[in-house]
């Protein structure tokens, strides 16, 4: 692994309704496309945590659509919908 990261905002995509951003960022102003978390995540490259409106720090996780599409959430922490889409837009 090769680190631990914050994010901070999200990059929305409208045109995409399956994934509905197209990346992630955060302090420091770092950044990765979609396809780039989705894979550091699951090949445990990098882990991505950000900060829930109960004030608690959760994981961000690759789910999969049942058409085969895989996006990205946080864990469950009971706040619908996705917490990353409540994050500011990255610049």
């Amino acid at each position: 692994m090769t680190g631990t990261f914050q994010v901070t905002c999200h990059k929305p995509d409208n045109a995409d309704k399956d994934r509905r951003m197209q990346g992630l960022g955060g302090p420091s102003g770092w950044y990765r496309d979609i396809d780039t978390l989705i894979n550091n995540i699951e090949n445990e490259n990098e882990k991505y945590w950000t900060v829930a409106p109960t004030g608690e720090s959760v994981w961000v996780v690759v789910r999969q659509r049942p058409n085969g599409r895989k996006y990205l959430k946080t864990e469950p922490d009971g706040v619908e919908p996705n917490n990353l889409l409540a994050l500011p837009h990255c610049p």
